[in-house]
């Protein structure tokens, strides 16, 4: 099973508050954007693929997401560390 798989069960059993999404929130104005997601349930899987390698990432949007828990998401991580956020990322066995 791969990493994204592991974290996609997860998601069920993280409970309340897994959906943490920060809105139009300024703390994150300068963190940099590792990739950008549709929907929630995948944000929150890739999300936890990096917490669970040691990055410090955050999921942030400018604007509420739809009933759907869908919308713009950003999955960002602080100044300086994009490169290995995307490293451990494009790392990840998908099939």
């Amino acid at each position: 099973m791969s990493l994204f798989d592991r974290a996609r069960e997860r998601l069920g059993r993280i409970g309340a508050g897994s959906d943490r999404i920060y809105i139009n929130d300024p703390r994150y104005d300068e963190w940099q954007v590792v990739r950008e997601y549709e929907d929630l349930q995948t944000a929150m899987a890739f999300l936890q693929a990096l917490r669970d390698a040691g990055q410090e990432a955050v999921l942030t949007s400018d604007w509420e997401l739809d009933r759907y828990k869908r919308g713009d998401i950003n999955l960002q991580v602080p100044p300086g560390c994009w490169s290995e956020a995307e490293e451990l990322l494009s790392g990840l066995d998908l099939d």
